[in-house]
């Protein structure tokens, strides 16, 4: 078995090489080892999904125990109120709970039912309120700590989340009977257009990983060269010499993916630790799919030994130590160009996805990886040709030119996973401003008027005034919208059981607030007002038919009886006047019956909900906090929710906050990259900038030589990615049937490549300064 022989010597040279084996070896040890690490990440992430959606769905209210009929109060019933919150941008998801018997049931990971006045909490949550940050939050949530909540009831280790024990809690107070946890899930349907977005999303932060670990296998080619040369000297041949290089590279590749494996078995240790954009996972959760992980530890070494082979197909190894890149070669153009048109014609052939269609996601994948492939095979050609005819300069240019006209490969290489990576972003922004729209939707409130929506069915009768009062005191707050709402229905029940019974609002507020709610004019404490939809005629005989002037309503919290509701009655004066509508901060357009207080005490309304619609100073820190503090202490479960101007569709949000999670990682393994080949870059022209300084060369001249050598390449990279991403992204639009709307969406990403070029000259600089020693000088 010659072949087996010749790749173990291969191994031997990788393994016991000396310094400079060794040196390669761990090079390409660590860029492999990055590259794998991020793939068994992104291996990761089904695992994570399905543990984090298992968790999420067993603390979910049981299906029977949404019935009424069938949630019947036991010995482990539990009543309980949505308490969620929020702090500081950070959702705080909790219960107030009530036992119903001596073994309630308790929320999965929960040792123990807190009693009265008792919280189990997040360990997140616990760190927080120890904290000096969660000092406002502390006073929201004020009782006593009697246990953490374990990693089975969380989504995430960052999770802000609690349990809080009642005896107070009824359900006419809004408390709900839960008899059972846990739902089976539903297959989620997914939009066609977001299929087609994480499909893309997928290949453009996968793409660059491939590119980089290739581009790590080939670190110290040159060096290794010269020492295959030797062994032709020795008697070798061709295809032993290439099977030998096969053997270091196999070999380098290997210790990569140990070294891969490593960093993600400790780097998965501190992952808790870590939150961006209010995302963390448990370490558990960072469990790759087996057949991924096999296919990363096939797929690595497999083309480490391809891309070494097809590398020393353009190198003559010949003996006496003479390298010879055969015939200096022009690279030909035409079969590059051949790769990402072809792409675009595999998407293009798949037609375009309609709203319903089923998406196969193979060819869209295909096609958008030969596109981006493509364009790392058309850079070096690019670079080549670019540098070609430059002459003159500086002299920092000059060395710089000089040095990429002698062998610009290794530069390309070094940065074709960022032309590849700024491709594919451009062409995901590209696509998300044509979609975007569609999964954006107006909800036509006003956040001008008004920040903050409060409304609570405790809170009724006498503590209605004192509710609002409350929070116009409340510190940061400029203003409130403060109603008392209740129904009035026509007295009598309709002859025919199948009619609707008139019915129409009845809103209790003093003359500023009615004024907010509808073009009332002149007002004083006593007066009533009918106020009728505008453009709507229908809308307001109906209105009429509950609202007759000197004629009595029937007043209630509900459309139809309740057992235990009690109603009473009331006369509408007959000088009330007419008004229109108008919109409040939410964009819905108040119209029934407005009262002010004097006209009609909201302390004698049978059963009504608070609400109330409030303004905040943003200047004043944490108002919003406040006003949250003091929801909590009328009402536990009073419900604080933000006033926005439009909606964003859920599952969009989640593929964007993915793709700023896999962007993050992506954009860290470039700059690695990048450092890691100009490190590589440096090391190999150790004694060519040893004999450049014994020659008289400043280090500032090489220094500027060094960033020339790198911003070149990078400019023609990132040229070449703005065209082909706009090609791709004008691709991927017409595909979903869209129009562009943005085209310079790339400026921002030319700015990251601009940043990423500072970034890594000055990173290398100390070992430029190290490398210029005299020492650099000697040889064996």
């Amino acid at each position: 078995m010659t072949w087996l022989r010749d790749l173990g010597l291969g191994i031997r040279f990788a393994a016991a090489g000396g310094r400079e084996g060794w040196a390669r070896t761990a090079l390409t040890a660590v860029g492999v080892g990055l590259g794998v690490a991020l793939l068994l990440v992104a291996s990761s992430v089904p695992h994570l999904l399905d543990e984090r959606s298992a968790r999420g769905d067993a603390r979910y209210e049981a299906t029977d125990s949404l019935e009424a009929e069938s949630a019947k109060k036991s010995d482990t019933s539990v009543l309980r109120i949505d308490a969620e919150t929020e702090y500081r941008g950070h959702t705080v998801g909790g219960y107030v709970m009530r036992a119903e018997g001596e073994h309630p049931l308790t929320p999965p990971g929960v040792a123990e039912f807190p009693g009265p006045g008792e919280m189990v909490v997040s360990p997140a949550l616990q760190d927080l309120l120890a904290s000096s940050e969660g000092k406002l939050l502390k006073e929201r949530l004020p009782y006593r700590i009697t246990g953490t909540i374990a990693d089975a009831g969380l989504l995430s280790p960052g999770e802000l989340y609690f349990y809080v024990g009642s005896d107070t809690l009824t359900q006419a107070a809004g408390g709900h009977r839960l008899t059972g946890y846990g739902i089976d899930p539903e297959p989620e349907q997914i939009s066609p257009v977001l299929v087609v977005l994480i499909i893309i999303i997928c290949v453009v932060l996968l793409v660059p990983v491939a590119i980089f670990i290739a581009t790590a296998v080939r670190f110290g080619g040159e060096r290794r060269d010269r020492r295959l040369a030797a062994l032709r000297l020795v008697g070798t041949d061709i295809r032993q010499t290439r099977r030998i290089a096969a053997g270091e590279a196999l070999f380098g590749s290997v210790v990569g993916l140990l070294v891969g494996g490593a960093l993600f078995l400790v780097g998965r240790r501190f992952v808790g630790a870590v939150e961006l954009w209010n995302h963390s996972a448990f370490p558990a959760d960072l469990t790759p799919a087996p057949w991924l992980a096999v296919l990363v530890v096939v797929a690595v070494p497999l083309s480490a030994v391809l891309v070494t082979l097809a590398a020393m197909r353009s190198v003559v190894v010949e003996p006496l130590g003479v390298v010879r890149h055969a015939g200096g070669r022009k690279r030909r153009l035409w079969w590059r160009l051949l790769v990402p048109v072809a792409g675009l014609a595999v998407l293009g052939s798949t037609g375009q996805v309609g709203e319903f269609d089923p998406v196969n996601p193979y060819p869209i994948a295909g096609g958008a990886v030969l596109v981006l492939f493509g364009l790392a095979l058309l850079l070096p050609w690019l670079v080549e040709a670019a540098v070609k005819r430059l002459r003159g300069g500086p002299l920092p240019w000059q060395l710089a030119v000089r040095r990429l006209q002698l062998n610009s490969g290794a530069a390309s290489r070094a940065v074709s996973g960022i032309t590849v990576a700024v491709a594919g972003a451009v062409a995901l922004q590209m696509l998300f401003a044509a979609i975007g729209d569609e999964f954006d939707e107006s909800t036509g409130q006003d956040p001008s008027r008004a920040q903050f929506h409060t409304y609570s069915q405790v809170v009724d009768g006498d503590a209605a005034a004192r509710t609002i009062e409350a929070f116009r005191a409340t510190e940061g707050v400029q203003a409130v919208i403060g109603t008392v709402e209740t129904y009035a229905l026509k007295p009598g029940r309709p002859k025919d059981p199948d009619d609707m019974q008139p019915v129409t609002s009845l809103t209790i507020g003093d003359c500023a607030t009615l004024k907010e709610l509808a073009d009332i004019g002149s007002c004083r404490d006593g007066d009533v007002f009918v106020a009728h939809p505008r453009n709507d005629k229908e809308q307001a005989d109906w209105v009429d038919e509950t609202a007759r002037k000197g004629k009595e309503v029937e007043l209630n919290s509900e459309y139809a009886d309740v057992p235990g509701a009690k109603s009473q009655l009331w006369t509408l004066p007959a000088d009330a006047r007419t008004v229109l509508a108008d919109r409040d901060p939410l964009g819905t357009e108040r119209w029934g019956i407005l009262a002010t207080v004097g006209a009609l005490d909201p302390r004698t309304l049978p059963s009504a909900q608070t609400v109330a619609q409030i303004r905040i100073d943003e200047s004043v820190p944490d108002a919003a906090e406040h006003v949250r503090n003091t929801a909590a202490r009328i009402d536990p479960g009073m419900e604080v929710s933000t006033v926005i101007s439009f909606t964003r569709d859920r599952q969009y949000a989640s593929v964007q906050t993915g793709l700023r999670l896999g962007a993050a990682a992506t954009l860290a393994l470039i700059a690695l990259s990048m450092l890691v080949s100009q490190l590589e870059q440096l090391r190999e022209r150790k004694r060519l900038l040893s004999v450049l300084v014994a020659f008289g060369t400043r280090r500032v001249t090489l220094g500027w030589s060094v960033l020339w050598q790198t911003a070149v390449p990078v400019v023609v990279g990132l040229l070449v990615a703005i065209a082909g991403g706009i090609g791709l992204g004008v691709v991927l639009t017409w595909m979903l049937d869209k129009s562009v709307t943005e085209w310079w969406l790339f400026l921002p990403l030319a700015g990251v490549g601009g940043g990423l070029i500072v970034a890594v000259t000055l990173l290398s600089l100390p070992l430029l300064w190290r490398l210029m020693r005299p020492d650099g000088l000697r040889t064996e």
